[in-house]
């Protein structure tokens, strides 16, 4: 018989009184991982130490860069960051201001690159390769990480490697790494086993797994052994200090609510609006009994509104949620439950949550069926633009690359026909920054619905109420063929 002794010593605990010492280490120059998505689940209380803290010239990695008054916006107005790299900046003016302006590199990258250089970095791989962003400025090497005062650009961003695989073209990314990871969880034990609250996991856990040291505010501690072992969101192997939060703001950047029963007006609609409600009713005819979809801001997530009660789709979002559900109530609000466009939601039974890295598992892997995102322009052989206008509108891609090259998964364009000036969106070639190549197979508009050959082009394939074929030339850049069979355009 053979025994083994193990140890009984208590071990050290990692619970830390003050704030301030838990940050006491970062210098001049760090480079950061915050957690959180938006403002939800962001280390709130951190950053506000760290806007007395003497650290300057850091390098930030997160997904968003916070709001004017909050979050990581803070530490911008206080010109404490010299760096971002993150996925998506669009709620951030101050943020927009110093980038265009020569004051801020900002390193943008596709959500689901980012997720997944975070995680490479936590687990020892140096490098991956992605099918994300191939054919795109990420791809080609010149987008703008800063301007000089000119606005000439000053550092652009260097081209990726490209491979092939089994006749599929990717670009190799490098994996991110920090000094220090900065998170929020909602409960912590002394030995810095975690629990994350719903949406608010997100990017945390794989921050806390890519730094040299990470350091957690929580909500609450709670005593050995109150976490079970398989309930344990990220072990406390992965955190090294924790914290419990003062205070916690939690705000929310986009209250979307249902109104209750009874206290529902009818609403006079404008013709814009009607207009809109055409495109999102056609939308909704491509849902299909139990598939899995990921549907962007705007008029492709009103799209869900029309889902047949008969029919159970089960919608994704990229921030960590599987069975999206309806805005709640106003009684029913809860900042840890966010969808991708920062909007408060609900979910339905048998929903979960996940962190961002899993997210984009499901969706580079193929596990999602459809998805529909607006657009800026497309080309006729389906490349997408809907992300970046230079010089003028920095908002970044978010997760929109990944889901275009998801492999399997169908893309679906809606949008108005024109913009708001009369110009052409649909257009022999695009002439902004590239979302995706060859990736839009469905096009959806107020006149009419286009399939996308990518190597014979488009045809119109239904024709609104009203409009004409003629109609539909006219207001589109490109050459297109007509089906033989051109139908009405469907409304659910």
């Amino acid at each position: 018989i053979v025994s083994c002794k193990y140890s009984t010593k208590t071990r050290k605990s990692k619970i830390y009184q003050d704030i301030k010492e838990t940050i006491r280490d970062i210098t001049d120059g760090s480079k950061l991982l915050v957690g959180g998505f938006g403002l939800c689940g962001i280390p709130e209380n951190l950053i506000s130490a760290l806007i007395h803290h003497h650290a300057k010239n850091l390098t930030v990695v997160s997904n968003n860069a916070g709001v004017d008054q909050f979050g990581l916006g803070l530490l911008l107005q206080n010109k404490k960051i010299k760096r971002m790299i993150s996925s998506y900046v669009g709620e951030n003016a101050e943020f927009e201001r110093q980038y265009l302006s020569g004051e801020l590199e900002l390193e943008l990258t596709p959500q689901g690159t980012l997720a997944e250089r975070i995680r490479a970095g936590g687990a020892g791989i140096p490098a991956f390769y992605t099918p994300t962003a191939f054919g795109t400025l990420v791809h080609e090497g010149g987008a703008p990480i800063c301007y000089d005062s000119d606005g000439k650009i000053k550092i652009a961003s260097p081209p990726r490697q490209s491979q092939t695989f089994n006749g599929k073209n990717y670009i190799m990314e490098e994996a991110i790494t920090g000094d220090f990871a900065l998170i929020k969880a909602w409960k912590a034990d002394p030995y810095g086993n975690l629990l994350f609250n719903k949406s608010a996991r997100n990017f945390n856990p794989a921050m806390a797994k890519a730094a040299k040291i990470t350091i957690a505010e929580v909500e609450e501690i709670v005593d050995v052994g109150d976490i079970k072992p398989d309930e344990v969101h990220l072990p406390g192997i992965f955190v090294d200090r924790v914290i419990k939060g003062a205070k916690f703001e939690k705000r929310i950047e986009k209250v979307s609510v249902t109104k209750e029963e009874g206290d529902k007006e009818p609403v006079k609609k404008t013709p814009a609006a009607l207009m809109r409600e055409r495109i999102i009713r056609r939308a909704a005819l491509e849902f299909s009994d139990g598939m899995y979809a990921n549907l962007g801001i705007g008029m492709p997530m009103l799209a869900s509104n029309y889902i047949p009660n008969d029919m159970e789709v089960f919608l994704q979002s990229e921030n960590g949620i599987l069975g999206l559900g309806p805005f709640p109530t106003p009684k029913n609000i809860d900042p840890d439950l966010i969808n991708a466009g920062k909007e408060t939601v609900t979910v339905v039974p048998g929903a979960s949550y996940f962190g961002s890295d899993d997210s984009f598992a499901m969706i580079r892997g193929g596990h999602i069926d459809l998805t529909m995102l607006g657009a800026m322009e497309v080309s006729q052989y389906g490349d997408l633009a809907n992300w970046m206008i230079p010089k003028k509108l920095v908002k970044g891609m978010g997760g929109a690359m990944d889901l275009v090259a998801a492999p399997g998964t169908k893309v679906v364009v809606c949008m108005e026909h024109n913009a708001k000036n009369g110009a052409h969106k649909i257009m022999e070639k695009c002439n902004l920054p590239l979302t995706g190549k060859q990736c839009v197979d469905l096009i959806i508009t107020e006149k009419a619905v286009f399939e996308v050959d990518h190597c014979k082009g488009l045809k119109l394939v239904e024709i609104a109420d009203g409009v004409t074929v003629e109609d539909v030339k006219k207001a589109t850049g490109c050459q297109f063929e007509v089906a033989q069979d051109l139908k009405t355009m469907g409304q659910i």
